[in-house]
């Protein structure tokens, strides 16, 4: 067993209260560590929880947090190789050892521990997780990459999910992949898709944010705001005659989390397309199920990512063919109250990292 050591972190107390700071000790047990956090990134899932009443599994009070790098701290036996090194924490971590972990399908694990849902997460500036499934981080090339530790914290669902999602779909060099919300993950999923050499077109109700993908791997953007589902597809039907692209097998991913997102991609299904489903919301959408048969397409959901997918990734991130920094801004922990504040009033341009 490892020492402890005293730390702090906020917890939820109840839907819709400000958090709690408290105090606590830090003490890894078997084949666990303790880490100090460099960053948390604050996610739509958070929000979801804070505000929106989406229960977690693990009960009140809870540290939120999923997107989580630092520094291992303390190790517990069978975890030492990891003292000193730095990590990212994925956001679901498989127990690797059940059925449906050894038949290769770690996202439906039933005994996965989500840090900020199923266990104490990380808006603090530790926190106790299992070694297996840590992502190594090189620091040499995160340095050449001009990022900080913090700074990759996203990468633990914001770059990984979407990642994972790309994957699974099959996008490969000569596809067509739209992106509906390109805010947070869906700014990731354009790139990652770009970077799979797909063609991309974004689709979001923010000018600034479709200006922005338009520079980061987006070739055609369009605003929702400005076309109707049905002139939708017919630009994007345009789009792809001019540039001789395929008319089908497209590939969508509806990251917004939105009703209105959510029926945009469904409508944009055509002739063997693939959507893929990465945004949550608790709100229910009436579909065609129909659709789906008639196109002979599929329809996929996507949970967070496996560990093992994390060094791919992260690669894209460190290698910059992913753009991080313009997306990302640090804030101090400290300031968990106005930076929850300015999430759920959409008043922040970029995704927010808490820094302990």
């Amino acid at each position: 067993m490892s020492e402890g050591l005293q730390a702090r972190r906020w917890v939820m107390t109840a839907v819709g209260v400000p958090f709690e700071s408290e105090t606590f000790w830090a003490k890894a047990g078997p084949n666990e560590v303790v880490i100090g956090i460099a960053g948390c990134g604050v996610c739509h899932t958070d929000l979801g929880y804070l505000c929106g009443g989406v229960r977690t599994n693990h009960p009140l009070p809870l540290a939120l947090g999923h997107e989580i790098s630092g520094r291992i701290v303390s190790a517990g036996e069978g975890a030492n190789g990891w003292l000193g090194k730095a990590a990212i924490v994925p956001a679901v971590l498989p127990c690797g050892e059940c059925g449906v972990c050894k038949r290769g399908l770690p996202n439906i694990c039933r005994k996965q521990k989500m840090p900020g849902n199923d266990i104490h997460g990380g808006f603090a500036s530790h926190i106790v997780v299992p070694a297996r499934g840590l992502c190594p981080v090189d620091e040499a090339r995160l340095e050449r990459a001009g990022l900080s530790l913090a700074d990759i914290s996203v990468v633990a669902d914001a770059v990984t999910t979407p990642y994972q999602a790309i994957v699974r779909a099959g996008v490969r060099p000569g596809s067509l992949a739209i992106v509906v919300g390109v805010g947070g993950v869906g700014g990731y999923a354009a790139q990652i898709a770009a970077a799979f050499g797909a063609t991309v077109v974004a689709v979001d109700v923010d000018a600034a944010r479709l200006e922005m993908i338009g520079k980061h791997g987006a070739a055609l953007t369009l605003n929702a705001r400005e076309h109707d589902r049905k002139a939708l597809k017919a630009r994007i039907n345009e789009f792809c005659k001019a540039q001789d692209l395929p008319q089908t097998e497209w590939f969508i991913f509806e990251c917004s989390g939105t009703p209105s997102g959510q029926s945009t991609a469904f409508g944009l299904l055509t002739f063997g397309a693939t959507l893929s489903v990465v945004g949550f919301t608790m709100d229910q959408v009436e579909v065609r199920l129909s659709n789906l048969m008639a196109f002979d397409a599929r329809a996929i959901g996507n949970w967070g990512c496996p560990p093992e997918l994390y060094p791919a990734a992260l690669d894209l991130v460190l290698d910059k063919r992913i753009e991080l920094a313009s997306f990302v801004e640090q804030h101090p922990l400290a300031e968990i109250e106005r930076v929850f504040a300015d999430a759920h009033a959409h008043r922040l341009t970029r995704r927010a990292i808490l820094v302990p």
